[in-house]
């Protein structure tokens, strides 16, 4: 019983863990489109990225996952001098595709999801839509 606390606890403490992603400075003005249409904004490419969304055989806490998976989408997206970002598939496997968009000082027309939830499995029940984790 002892060793096996021993090898749990390590375990739960990698499960809260942030694996020390992020958010760059420059990245601090990239925004996240969930519902807004970018069809007026320059599309600047795709970025996939991709974190471990298990440790072992314990799953880690899915809104950490994405919302590491969309700091480093803000991160990469800066370097691409982006200023606006919008997932382009679900999270699969720890990773997920972002479109980045060069859209100025346009204002996104929201699209026509209920009540301004983002598409994909954030809006459905049971699932959790996610924010940007905070520095520091």
């Amino acid at each position: 019983m002892r060793k096996t606390l021993l090898l749990l606890v390590p375990i739960a403490l990698l499960g809260a863990c942030t694996w020390g992603i992020t958010l760059d400075d420059a990245a601090k003005n990239v925004r996240t489109a969930w519902t807004g249409d970018v069809s007026s904004c320059h599309d600047l490419g795709k970025v996939t990225v991709s974190v471990m969304d298990h440790v072992g055989p314990v799953n880690r806490n899915d809104i950490k996952v994405r919302d590491e998976l969309e700091v480093m989408a803000r991160n990469e997206a800066a370097k691409m001098h982006a200023d606006t970002i919008k997932p382009l598939g679900d999270l699969t496997d720890g990773s997920q595709p972002w479109g980045a968009y060069q859209c100025g000082t346009a204002q996104l027309a929201p699209s026509n999801h209920p009540a301004g939830k983002p598409p994909g499995p954030a809006s459905a029940p049971g699932s959790a839509e996610t924010f940007p984790v905070k520095g520091g």
